[in-house]
């Protein structure tokens, strides 16, 4: 198997040595290859460092098979970050190691524990869509407008849509609507509405 081996270190003053040290004795006794991957001087509540970045491009190439990390908060400190990225590597079809906590999802207990963690994931995800539409129900009861703000079009304009005095992309591009918009009003007569 191919191995990515992520190690982080929050301060450019240390140095991710031991990390991969531990890391690489794990994978050589594997018996797979490697290929390093180290953020120096990032934090791991940012969701974007520049070798995290690279290490998904590459998994997104399938250059290789499994992720392996000394702790999980090498990987993340923000538990949403981790999880979702987790899921990521596992829909690439990515296996992940993480040394200190024993999870290693190329084996059954490993893929047992890592579907724990999707659980968990898709828990929060209900909780947030839950969050989201008790807030929207709760605008909507309090009359708070949602959407987009109406939009009144000039009666002058859609007179010379429908006259064929302006093109339909031509009124569409001066009114600021879509070509979609431009043309119901064209075929509309009922004088001039407010669009969503």
């Amino acid at each position: 198997m191919r191995a990515a081996i992520y190690a982080r270190v929050s301060t450019t003053d240390q140095h991710p040595e031991n990390q991969l040290a531990e890391i690489d004795r794990y994978v050589t006794a594997r018996g797979w290859t490697s290929t390093v991957f180290v953020d120096h001087g990032v934090s791991g509540r940012r969701d974007r460092r520049p070798a995290l970045d690279a290490l998904l491009v590459d998994a997104k190439r399938r250059r290789f098979d499994v992720v392996c990390c000394w702790r999980l908060d090498r990987l993340g400190r923000n538990l949403r970050h981790l999880i979702t990225l987790l899921d990521e590597l596992s829909a690439l079809g990515v296996a992940f190691v993480s040394l200190a906590e024993g999870i290693d999802a190329t084996t059954p207990a490993g893929k047992l524990q890592m579907h724990i963690l999707g659980a968990i994931a898709e828990f929060e995800r209900a909780r947030i869509a839950e969050r989201v539409k008790a807030g929207l129900a709760r605008a909507r009861t309090e009359g708070k407008r949602l959407g987009r703000p109406p939009r009144t079009i000039p009666a002058a304009a859609i007179q010379a849509l429908q006259k064929g005095t302006l093109g339909v992309t031509e009124a569409a591009r001066q009114l600021g609507v879509s070509r979609s918009t431009a043309y119901r009003l064209r075929g509309n007569d009922q004088g001039c509405p407010a669009l969503r």
